[in-house]
C-alpha cells in the first residue's frame, strides 16, 4: 500500500480508502448501496487493514447513522490503527435547527458521531457540504474550536464550490484558524468537472483530494457496454437521478477506451478506472465502497502498477469534455498564462 499526505498536513493516508455507505442499509435508497451489518463490516474491515487500508469514511447521514454505528463496532479493539473520517449537514431531524452548519448544529452533530463512532476524536471531520445561510466565520470558528477541544484532529469540506471553498480557507487564514486539508470530491473517467476549478485551487493551496464514487456512479463497474442492458442487480436503478447524468454515448467512448487497455493490461475496467486517478494531481486516496468482500479484493488490484503515459493519454482523450465557460475560453484564448492543471 502506499500512503500519500493529505493535503498540506502532515497526516498519511493510504491511496486507498474504504466508505462505509453500504454499511446500514436503512432506507430505500442506501439500501440500493447495500445492507452490510457488523459481522460482515468486520470481515471488510480485517481485509482492509490486511491490505494496509488506514482510512475508513463515513458520514452521520449515510442510513440515519447506522453506518456510523456499525463502523464503530467493526473497529472495537483496533480504534489507534485507523483514521476515522465522517461528515454533518444534512439533516438529522425535522427542526428547523437540524440541519447546515451552524454552530448549533454543528455541536449536536459531531457529538452524536462521536457517540455512534465509540471514539473520543474524529481524525477528518467533513461539512458533507456548504451552508449559505450560516456566515463562513461561524463556520470555520466552530470548526477550529472542535479541533483545538481535541474532538476533531482536521477538517475538510465536500461537494464545494471553488469560490466557497478559497473564501472558506481565507477567513480561517484571516483570523489563525484551522484550515481545510482536504477537499472530499465527484471525480471518475466520466465525471471530469474536478479539473475545472478544485483541482487547481488544490495544488494552489495545498487541499488533498479524497474521491468519492470513482467509478461514475457505478457506470465504470464493466457491467455496461454498447447494447447491452442495466444488471437486474445494480444501485443505478434506483440511484441514477440521485447521481451525474452521464450520456449513453459518452459513456461508452470511454468504457471502449478502458476495454482496449483492459486487453493491454490484463486489468478489469474498474481497476484501470482507479488506476488513472491516482496518477492524477491533488489526489490523496481513492475511497472504496463494496457491498461484499469479493468486490473490495477485486478494486484493491488497482495498486502496485500504473498505466503507461500513452495509455493515460487515450484514456484522457476519450473521457475528455469541452469545459464550461469561462475556462474553454481560458485555455483556448490564453493557454500560456492559463494552462491546465492536467
Amino acid at each position: 500500500m502506499e500512503y500519500r499526505l493529505l493535503g498540506g498536513s502532515g497526516l498519511k493516508v493510504s491511496v486507498l480508502s474504504f466508505g462505509a455507505a453500504t454499511f446500514g442499509g436503512t432506507n430505500e435508497f442506501f439500501r440500493a448501496w447495500g445492507n452490510t451489518d457488523v459481522a460482515e463490516a468486520t470481515k471488510i474491515v480485517d481485509i482492509c487493514l490486511e491490505a494496509g487500508i488506514n482510512l475508513f469514511d463515513t458520514a452521520n447521514g449515510y442510513s440515519d447513522g447506522a453506518s456510523e454505528t456499525i463502523l464503530g463496532k467493526a473497529l472495537e479493539g483496533r480504534r489507534d490503527q485507523v483514521l476515522i473520517s465522517t461528515k454533518a449537514f444534512f439533516p438529522t431531524g425535522s427542526g428547523p435547527n437540524d440541519s447546515g452548519s451552524s454552530r448549533y448544529h454543528l455541536r449536536r452533530a459531531l457529538e452524536d458521531s462521536l457517540r455512534r463512532l465509540g471514539t473520543e476524536t474524529i481524525d477528518i471531520y467533513h461539512m458533507h457540504g456548504f451552508d449559505a445561510l450560516t456566515p463562513i466565520e461561524e463556520v470555520q470558528d466552530t470548526l477550529n474550536t472542535f479541533v483545538r477541544e481535541g474532538k476533531v484532529r482536521y477538517i475538510a469540506a465536500s461537494n464545494f464550490t471553488g469560490w466557497q471553498l478559497m473564501k472558506s480557507l481565507a477567513t480561517a487564514e484571516k483570523y489563525g484558524w484551522t484550515r481545510f486539508v482536504a477537499h472530499q470530491v465527484y471525480y471518475s473517467l466520466v465525471g471530469r468537472d474536478y479539473e475545472w476549478e478544485l483541482m487547481p485551487l488544490g495544488l494552489d493551496e495545498k487541499v488533498g483530494a479524497l474521491i468519492w464514487s470513482p467509478l461514475g456512479w457505478g457506470r465504470l463497474t464493466g457491467k455496461l457496454r454498447r447494447g447491452a442492458k442495466i444488471p437486474d442487480e445494480s444501485r443505478l436503478h434506483k440511484t441514477a437521478q440521485a447521481g451525474p447524468t452521464i450520456a449513453n454515448e459518452y459513456l461508452y467512448k470511454v468504457v471502449d477506451a478502458i476495454d482496449e487497455v483492459a486487453k493491454e493490461t490484463g486489468k478489469s475496467v474498474p481497476q484501470i478506472s482507479l488506476n488513472w486517478l491516482l496518477q492524477r494531481p491533488t489526489v490523496s486516496s481513492i475511497i472504496l465502497g463494496a457491498r461484499n468482500d469479493e468486490q473490495l479484493k477485486h478494486n484493491l488490484s488497482a495498486i502496485g502498477w500504473n498505466l503507461t503515459p500513452e495509455q493515460v493519454a487515450r484514456l484522457d482523450a476519450a473521457s475528455a469534455v469541452e469545459p464550461a465557460y469561462p475556462y474553454w475560453w481560458q485555455r483556448k484564448s490564453n493557454a500560456e498564462r492559463n494552462p491546465p492543471a492536467v
